[in-house]
């Protein structure tokens, strides 16, 4: 069938294709809005999923053309879903690789997107991108988008009860102001595969062998999915642990990563290829090491999302913490990041100094992309990980360069349940029984929300790392040493603001100021949020540029100085 040239007809065949709307609640041919179109194939297929693919080119009103795969959804239903930010008419035509498959092959039409009228930003402002300045992340139109993400690695799964706790906890982070949550697509860690603890109310992505994908459990990740987006949250959807690479095979994989696409692409998500991409199977000999075998896999897969995603979503990859930190480690090919997502060591005062020197290696190396903490320092993880180590993580990082932050807690990444914990992994003992109810208070959450409500008083985008602004005053006398990772850590917009953070509760200096410029200063409690003047009126630095400054005397714990030009 070639394009119809009918209006009335083109419209008959629209409404006759489109099914149920993602968001039924509201016009589904709005702009940013994922919209579906359903297809049935008039051939009995034995292995659909296998056996053949289906392809629907959408020519937007400018006359870009988009191939958005589609994806079976059990029986002979095949579906495609595709967004736009363009205004007006777009022209489908469907390709499937059966050309005698008259119910999924050149079937045309078309739809209109009109302009957004809600108040999801993700819809308002368009999905998450990366700045044209390499730097930092925005929404489409260009607003700055500060990223501050929960962990919920198994997030998916029954064990997080659908609807009542997974929208609890959803209504918690957005209220905090958390914009990102990472969630793995079902191929789980720290547990055995088609393990009971993985499962949702369809069963595993994969059926048995991963001979088969089960389109049944998709429909339930399409509600939690559809739940987060509609509450203004972007899914950074983990296509799997890095393990499963070499269990499924590559070909397998790639099947995998083309469904995710087919059915997640047209919403605002951004794509991690795998979790901790460069570690082995937890039971391998010599476990834990670096194993560059999987990573020159998972180069391959990077390359063909790359390939296959038509909507361009932002793409990393998630590496372990071992030698190196960096998802530049976890691939062959940097140039295929669009943001380097870091996993820097759970610990104290030692991991907070690994990740400064982490995010400063990666801010300062070629290519140039956005950095963001995706792991560390969990809080209570083992049921004993203090908070205030969690809460350095996220300053030191936003000290050092990084575009947002991830948060993550004992008890809600791998889902316990009161009385019923995660349990063990396959190498030993687990991570703690803190229940994830009990896990969503705990003060940390709160406490990187804060410390994200205070970089958006200022235009934070423009901040740049400056460690050579600031020494604690036990140490002023000595020269600067950028390798001393136990000193203040500071950034901001030279002539117009700083913020220094110190992990101790101790005295000061400012270096390298104007001496004929007057500062306000002001003491940050990153504990409690609360922001006072530090000393009365304005202060002027000594002839050399520096000036020296102390917290409350009663303070006890890490502490944040603001210097305003």
């Amino acid at each position: 069938m070639g394009w119809l040239n009918s209006r009335v007809a083109l419209q008959m065949l629209v409404l006759a294709s489109i099914s149920r709307p993602i968001y039924a609640a509201r016009d589904h041919r709005e702009q940013n809005v994922p919209m579906e179109l359903a297809f049935h194939s008039s051939v009995r297929h034995e292995d659909p999923f296998s056996s053949i693919s289906l392809d629907v080119e959408f020519v937007d009103p400018h006359g870009l053309t988009h191939i958005v795969p589609g994806f079976w959804a059990g029986g002979d239903v095949w579906k495609v879903r595709y967004s736009s930010a363009v205004p007006g008419i777009h022209r489908y035509r469907t390709y499937c690789s059966d050309a005698l498959d008259r119910g999924l092959t050149g079937i045309a039409g078309d739809l209109e997107v009109r302009p957004y009228c809600g108040s999801n930003p993700l819809f308002v402002h368009g999905p998450v991108k990366v700045d044209a300045d390499r730097r930092h992340l925005t929404y489409a139109d260009g607003t700055p988008f500060f990223w501050l993400a929960d962990t919920w690695w198994m997030g998916l799964a029954k064990r997080l009860e659908w609807p009542g706790e997974f929208k609890a906890l959803t209504k918690d982070r957005v209220e905090k102001g958390f914009n990102v949550v990472q969630i793995v697509a079902g191929l789980y860690p720290d547990m055995f595969a088609f393990d009971p603890r993985g499962a949702n109310e369809a069963g595993y992505p994969w059926k048995a062998e991963y001979a088969e994908i089960n389109p049944a459990y998709f429909d339930h990740m399409d509600e939690r999915i559809r739940y987060l987006v509609d509450q203004g949250i972007t899914p950074c959807i983990v296509g799997a642990w890095g393990y499963f690479l070499p269990w499924m095979g590559e070909d397998k994989m790639k099947r995998h990563w083309r469904y995710l696409i087919a059915r997640y692409g047209a919403m605002p998500v951004v794509w991690c290829a795998a979790g901790e991409a460069n570690l082995p199977w937890y039971l391998s000999s010599g476990f834990p090491y670096d194993d560059r075998e999987v990573v020159h896999g998972w180069t391959d897969i990077l390359r063909f999302i790359r390939a296959t995603d038509p909507f361009r979503r932002p793409l990393t990859i998630h590496p372990t913490a071992i030698n190196r930190y960096t998802a530049r480690h976890a691939t062959d090919d940097e140039a295929l990041l669009d943001f380097d997502m870091l996993q820097t060591p759970h610990g104290q005062l030692d991991a907070a100094h690994v990740a400064v020197r982490a995010v400063r290696e990666s801010y300062e190396a070629s290519p140039k992309m956005p950095v963001i903490d995706g792991e560390a320092a969990y809080e209570m993880l083992s049921d004993s990980l203090p908070t205030q180590w969690t809460r350095a993580m996220f300053w030191v990082c936003m000290m050092n360069g990084a575009a947002g932050h991830t948060y993550g807690a004992n008890g809600i990444w791998q889902n316990n349940r009161p009385g019923d914990p995660h349990g063990r992994s396959p190498n030993g003992p687990g991570y703690g029984t803190l229940p994830s109810q009990e896990a969503m208070h705990l003060p940390g959450s709160s406490q990187l929300a804060m410390g994200k409500r205070l970089f958006e008083r200022f235009e934070w985008q423009k901040f740049k790392p400056h460690p050579e602004w600031a020494v604690y005053a036990s140490k002023a006398s000595q020269t600067f040493d950028p390798g001393d990772y136990d000193q203040p850590q500071s950034t901001g917009i030279p002539g117009q603001v700083r913020l220094t953070y110190c992990l101790k509760p101790e005295s000061v200096v400012l270096r390298c100021l104007d001496p004929s410029t007057a500062y306000r200063l002001e003491f940050f409690d990153p504990v409690t949020g609360h922001t006072t003047p530090l000393g009365e009126g304005t202060q002027k630095s000594d002839p050399t540029g520096a000036l020296s400054c102390a917290p409350p005397k009663s303070l006890t714990h890490d502490w944040l100085l603001i210097c305003h030009s």
